[in-house]
């Protein structure tokens, strides 16, 4: 690690009974199967700022899997991600329990329009007083694609290059499209907003067109805070273009510190300093008072993942069908348009052969990113050993027995980390970029793309709007 700084966490959670271990929601001490209710959330919410996390992470997948098999059937047997709700509909509720938490909401920009999603996120953004990022992710399931109407999902690198276009839209309409003073909310004068300071927004993209005026006026952050999880070539490059904070996996220190290396080199061709970007790895914790007590927590919970389930979700994102492969049988690198990162990840990144029957259980060889196990001591040893070898900058604590895995993190793990003087002991104050960069004040960064976009004295684009 190049430069000393604290810790960051975000909790990793989905509006599903199952995320990213099928079958937990099954434990009898798990409360997910109540994921359709507020007071599940509201809880959750109140424990992550207790523990002065700095969001709660919200994953969204619009599809089913279906890879596995062919069908939907151990998806849906299972819970593997289905049911599962919309996301964006919790926030309010959750923000209204908390002052400083913030909310990173995923959103698939290949069924949405820049039109309607920028009114959504600059909605949340004044509701929640700045505290909304927006994970911008394409899509992968083909069964989304027909569900919305399409026969098949875009290729790959085509679904980023519609991502780039969505962005350019969205960048006018939430920087320029407002003047700074356009609201003046005048009473005296019965104006509320200057109209002079409106500005048509006209985008003619090769994937998206728009031709109207944003329909919120600037909120907190404007544009929200930028998440992105793609790590594949193509991934990289729009992240490292765009992305203010990225999610990223791998399952050994070299794995996740060549991803983290490439990213922040990425950055730096697009003029950006490569500590612009906050990079969060996945992460599953498991910590109890004593390591003892922490493995048979351990398992505990392996007894309730299911097999069957997790080769059933992990098809779905590899695009592989594992129903074909044997327990013992090495997987092998496979082109898709599912999410090549981590194809790479187990293969050819891969130090060692990863057997189809690595992945389908709880365990170190079955995760996809650092898996910790033990005391408050081991477990802080393990994060900080891990940031400081890879250079992430904090991890997304994934989902396993809740609320019982998140108490017990904040409970256990935070006062070990703060003892260290590695994890904030309050939160600052501001936005939820103010948070993650501090000093830097609540809109895009100056070197940021989007940033040329706003509308002011000196800097006007009569290409974003007229």
């Amino acid at each position: 690690m190049t430069r000393p700084r604290e810790l960051r966490f975000n909790a990793f959670n989905m509006t599903a009974p199952s995320h990213n271990w099928a079958g937990l929601w099954s434990h009898p001490r798990d409360a997910s199967i109540d994921y359709n209710t507020l007071d599940y959330w509201v809880d959750y919410a109140k424990t992550a700022e207790r523990g002065l996390l700095d969001g709660i992470f919200l994953a969204d997948v619009f599809g089913v899997y279906d890879v596995f098999g062919g069908t939907a059937d151990a998806a849906a047997r299972h819970a593997v991600q289905l049911p599962n709700a919309d996301p964006t509909l919790l926030v309010s509720a959750m923000a209204l329990v908390t002052r400083h938490l913030g909310f990173g909401i995923t959103s698939n920009l290949t069924f949405e329009h820049p039109y309607q999603l920028a009114r959504t996120f600059s909605t949340l953004d004044h509701l929640t007083k700045g505290r909304i990022g927006w994970n911008i992710v394409t899509g992968y399931l083909d069964s989304g694609a027909r569900g919305m109407g399409l026969p098949a999902g875009r290729a790959h690198d085509d679904r980023y290059d519609a991502a780039e276009d969505f962005l350019t839209a969205a960048y006018k309409l939430w920087e320029g499209s407002w003047e700074d003073d356009a609201v003046r909310r005048d009473r005296g004068s019965r104006i509320f907003t200057d109209p002079a300071k409106l500005h048509r927004v006209l985008h003619e993209g090769p994937y998206f067109r728009v031709d109207g005026i944003h329909l919120a006026e600037p909120s907190p952050q404007r544009t929200p805070l930028l998440y992105q999880a793609g790590t594949s070539k193509r991934g990289r490059a729009f992240a490292a273009q765009h992305a203010e904070a990225i999610f990223l996996n791998g399952q050994t220190r070299p794995i996740l510190a060549r991803a983290v290396r490439e990213i922040r080199e990425a950055a730096k061709t697009h003029g950006r300093d490569p500590y612009d970007i906050r990079l969060f790895a996945g992460a599953t914790v498991i910590v109890a008072p004593t390591r003892s007590e922490a493995n048979d927590l351990l398992e505990d919970y392996a007894r309730h993942v299911d097999q069957t389930g997790q080769l059933a979700l992990l098809s779905g994102w590899t695009g592989i069908d594992f129903s074909t492969y044997r327990p013992d049988q090495p997987i092998e690198y496979v082109e898709s348009n599912a999410i090549q990162s981590m194809v790479e990840n187990f293969t050819v990144r891969s130090d060692r052969p990863v057997n189809v029957g690595d992945l389908a259980g709880l365990s170190r060889a079955g995760a996809r990113s650092p898996f910790v196990v033990g005391s408050p001591q081991d477990v802080a040893d393990e994060l900080i050993a891990w940031a400081d070898e890879t250079d992430v900058d904090g991890f997304n604590l994934f989902r396993l027995v809740a609320p019982e895995s998140l108490n017990a993190f904040v409970d256990l793990v935070v006062p070990e980390l703060q003892s260290r003087g590695v994890y904030k002991t309050a939160y600052r104050d501001g936005t939820l970029r103010e948070k993650l960069f501090p000093g830097r004040g609540p809109r895009l960064h100056a070197t940021h793309p989007g940033a040329r976009y706003r509308r002011s004295a000196d800097n006007l684009r009569s290409d974003a709007a007229e």
